[in-house]
C-alpha cells in the first residue's frame, strides 16, 4: 500500500516482522498467532489494486421496473371544484368524528355484535371486500327487487361501518382493509357502500401515519380525482363524495400537494 493511503487508512493492528520458524509454509493452516498474521500479510500483498467485475450483459436484459407516481390529483370538472370554506368545514366535521370515535371506542368495542355479523380475518382480502361492499356490488349483480328480500340481507348489500365493528379493528386491520378496498376501487366504479367504508377507515387511521398508510391514502386521492374527471353524467352526489375524500386526504392528513384549488 502506498504511504499516502496508509495515512488515510491506518492499520488497526500494526504487525511488524514475525519471528517464524525456518520451515514456515504459508499454504498450510497456521499453528500460531504469528503464522496467522504473516499469512494474512502475504494474502493481502497478492490482492490486485483494482478489481473488475465480470458481468454478463445477457442477464441485465430483464430489468425489474417499479412504477411510482408522484403526480398530484386531476382537477375537478369545471364548476365542481369545492370552495375553501366547504373544505374547511369538512375537515372540522371529520376531526369531530375522530375525536368522538376515540373517546367512545372502548364502549362500542364492548357492545355485542349481531349474530349475523362475522368479521373476516385481517388477511382475508376477498372476505373483507364482500363484507364491506356486499355480494351485489362485489359480484356486480343487478339491484335486488323488493319482492326478493323484505328485510335487509347484509350479506348481499354489505355491512355498514358500524361503530361496534370498526372499534374492534386494530391499526393493522384498518390498513389492510383500506388497501383491499383501494385495490378494488382501482378497477371498479365508485359506490355509496365504498364511500362509507373509506370515510370510516380514514376516521380510524391514527396519526402520524405509517409509511404504508401514507402511500395508500395518496393513491386513494389520486384515484378519486381520476374517477371524478371521467364522470360524464356529472352526478353531483358522487362528485361531492369524491371531493370529500380528496379533501380529507389532502387537508386533514396534510397531503397539501393533492388538494383541490378553491373555486
Amino acid at each position: 500500500m502506498e504511504p499516502g493511503l496508509e495515512e488515510l487508512m491506518p492499520r488497526l493492528l500494526p504487525v511488524g516482522d514475525c519471528d517464524l520458524a525456518e520451515d514456515f509454509d504459508p499454504t498450510v493452516p497456521p499453528r500460531t498467532p504469528q503464522e496467522y498474521l504473516k499469512r494474512v500479510q502475504i494474502e493481502a500483498a497478492r490482492c490486485p489494486d483494482v478489481v473488475v467485475a465480470q458481468i454478463d450483459p445477457r442477464k441485465l436484459k430483464k430489468k425489474p421496473t417499479v412504477n411510482i407516481s408522484i403526480s398530484g390529483c386531476q382537477p375537478a370538472p369545471e364548476g365542481y371544484s369545492p370552495t375553501l370554506k366547504w373544505q374547511q368545514q369538512q375537515v372540522a366535521n371529520f376531526s369531530a368524528v375522530r375525536q368522538s370515535l376515540n373517546k367512545h371506542r372502548n364502549h362500542w368495542r364492548s357492545q355485542h355484535l349481531d349474530s349475523n355479523v362475522t368479521m373476516p380475518k385481517s388477511e382475508d382480502e376477498e372476505g373483507w371486500k364482500k363484507f364491506c361492499l356486499g355480494e351485489r356490488v362485489y359480484s356486480e349483480m343487478d339491484a335486488l327487487s323488493d319482492n326478493e328480500n323484505l328485510g335487509i340481507d347484509y350479506l348481499k348489500v354489505g355491512f355498514p361501518p358500524l361503530l361496534s365493528i370498526v372499534s374492534r379493528m386494530n391499526q393493522a386491520t384498518v390498513t389492510s382493509v383500506l388497501e383491499y378496498l383501494i385495490s378494488w376501487f382501482g378497477e371498479k366504479k365508485f359506490t355509496p357502500e365504498l364511500g362509507r367504508w373509506l370515510y370510516a377507515l380514514l376516521a380510524c387511521l391514527e396519526k402520524p401515519l405509517l409509511p404504508e398508510a401514507h402511500s395508500l391514502i395518496r393513491q386513494l386521492a389520486r384515484r378519486c380525482s381520476e374517477v371524478r374527471a371521467l364522470e360524464e353524467s356529472k352526478n353531483e352526489e358522487q362528485i361531492s363524495a369524491l371531493n370529500l375524500i380528496i379533501c380529507l386526504v389532502s387537508r386533514y392528513f396534510d397531503q397539501r400537494d393533492l388538494a383541490d384549488e378553491p373555486s
